[in-house]
């Protein structure tokens, strides 16, 4: 089979448009996003105060994404190992990028 999807870029792109692929990276913006706009609006929170549902919210976007991640790197590491790992680590800078003002800002 030539062609793009052969090995090349556009089996990067289809992987990319699976369910498994692009709701982790999905799930890791949401969560940046909430984060970033909860700043926005209330400023940094108060040390020693209740967690409330922003951080709630947060935990579970970013604690959901674990099984799409598994079911995405069971299924697909077989067949296309080269794609797949690409995904994955674009997966992962995504995670990274929801975690890293958690950890630089001490929420």
């Amino acid at each position: 089979m030539n062609g793009p999807d052969a090995q090349g870029d556009g089996m990067q792109l289809t992987l990319l448009k699976k369910p498994s692929a692009c709701l982790p990276i999905a799930m890791s913006v949401a969560a940046l996003a909430l984060l970033a706009g909860w700043l926005a609006l209330y400023g940094m929170p108060r040390a020693g105060g209740d967690d409330g549902a922003m951080a709630h919210t947060w935990q579970l976007l970013m604690a959901g994404q674990l099984p799409f991640i598994g079911y995405f790197a069971w299924k697909w590491l077989r067949y296309a190992p080269r794609q797949g790992v690409l995904v994955l680590a674009l997966q992962g800078a995504a995670a990274v990028a929801a975690l890293a003002p958690v950890y630089l800002l001490h929420l």
